[in-house]
C-alpha cells in the first residue's frame, strides 16, 4: 500500500496545486497559474486486516533504543526534504530569471510535474530494492524538484501569510504524529477511511480542473484538512509497527519520510488555502 499511499497523495498535491494556482477566491473567482502536488506513497502503509500485531502493541510511549534511532532518522530525512523543498521554491520565486524560465515556459512546468510523478512512483515501487545512495538520491531530487513547482505558492500568497500558515501547520503534524505514535488505539480503520476519502478528493479534485467549481474547491479543501491530519496520524502508528515487525529493512526510513513529507506538504497546502492571503487580494 505504501506505492498506491505515495502516489495518491503524490497526485492529490499536484492537483491541490492547480487548483490553488487558478485561484478560487471568496467571490468563487477563478485565476489560473498552475500547479501540482503529489502524493504517492500508501501501499506500504495500507491498512492490513491481518496485522501481526495485536492492537497498540507498538504504540508503548516508551520507545526501543533502535526505534527512536529510526524514528529520528525518518525525521531528519523529511526535515531535510522539506528544508530543501522550501529553499529553492523561495529562491525560484524571488530570482526574477528563475521565475520567467519556470513560469513562462508551460512545457518546462508541466514537464518539471511529470518529472516529480515519475519520480515518485520509482521511488515507491523500487526503493525496497535500491541502495541506500540510491535512494537518498532519489528523495532528495524528488523535493529537490517539488521545490521548483512550489514556487506558485510565493507568487500567489504573501510571504508573511505563507510562514504563518507553516507554523500553524508545523504544530498541528506535530500533535498528530505525537498522538499516531503514543495512542494504544488503532488506527486501522481510521486510515482504511482516510485513504478511500483520499482518492474521493483526488477525483473531486482533478474534475473541478474542468468545472471550475467554487463549491467543489472549498468542499475538497476542508475535507483535504480532515483527510491528511488522519494520515498523518495514521501513518506515524504504521511506521512503528512496520519497524516492530520487520526493522529498518528496504530503505524504511527514507520511505517513511517521503510518506510523512507529502502528508505535511498536502496538509499545508489544504490550510494555505483556507488562510493564506493572496497577494492580489
Amino acid at each position: 500500500m505504501v506505492c498506491s499511499d505515495i502516489t495518491s497523495a503524490g497526485i492529490c498535491k499536484f492537483s491541490a496545486i492547480a487548483e490553488a494556482s487558478r485561484g478560487t477566491s471568496s467571490k468563487g473567482e477563478e485565476r489560473n497559474l498552475c500547479g501540482t502536488r503529489d502524493a504517492p506513497f500508501r501501499r506500504m502503509f495500507q491498512p492490513s486486516p491481518h496485522s501481526l500485531l495485536r492492537p497498540g502493541a507498538a504504540h508503548e510511549i516508551r520507545m526501543p533504543q533502535g526505534e527512536l534511532d529510526f524514528l529520528q532518522r525518518t525525521y531528519g530525512w523529511m526535515s531535510l526534504g522539506l528544508a530543501l523543498t522550501g529553499a529553492i521554491a523561495w529562491l525560484v520565486a524571488n530570482t526574477p530569471s528563475l521565475q520567467q524560465a519556470v513560469f513562462g515556459n508551460p512545457v518546462l512546468l508541466y514537464g518539471a510535474f511529470i518529472a516529480e510523478f515519475v519520480l515518485v512512483v520509482a521511488f515507491a515501487t523500487r526503493a525496497e530494492r535500491m541502495s541506500l545512495a540510491a535512494a537518498a538520491a532519489t528523495f532528495t531530487a524528488y523535493a529537490a524538484l517539488n521545490g521548483v513547482t512550489m514556487a506558485t505558492i510565493f507568487v500567489l500568497y504573501t510571504a508573511t501569510s505563507i510562514s504563518r500558515v507553516f507554523f500553524v501547520c508545523a504544530g498541528a503534524f506535530a500533535a498528530l504524529a505525537l498522538y499516531g505514535a503514543t495512542t494504544k488505539r488503532d488506527l486501522t480503520s481510521a486510515g482504511r477511511f482516510m485513504f478511500i476519502g483520499l482518492v474521493g478528493i483526488l477525483l473531486a479534485s482533478v474534475a473541478n480542473l474542468f468545472l471550475k467549481s467554487a463549491g467543489v474547491y472549498w468542499i475538497s479543501t476542508y475535507a483535504g484538512v480532515l483527510v491528511f491530519a488522519g494520515l498523518t496520524a495514521y501513518d506515524n502508528q504504521k511506521l512503528r509497527e512496520l519497524y516492530a515487525r520487520q526493522g529498518e529493512t528496504g530503505n524504511l526510513a527514507l520511505q517513511g519520510a517521503l510518506i510523512l513529507y507529502l502528508d505535511f506538504i498536502n496538509l499545508f497546502l489544504m490550510l494555505l488555502r483556507i488562510f493564506g492571503r493572496r497577494r492580489d487580494s
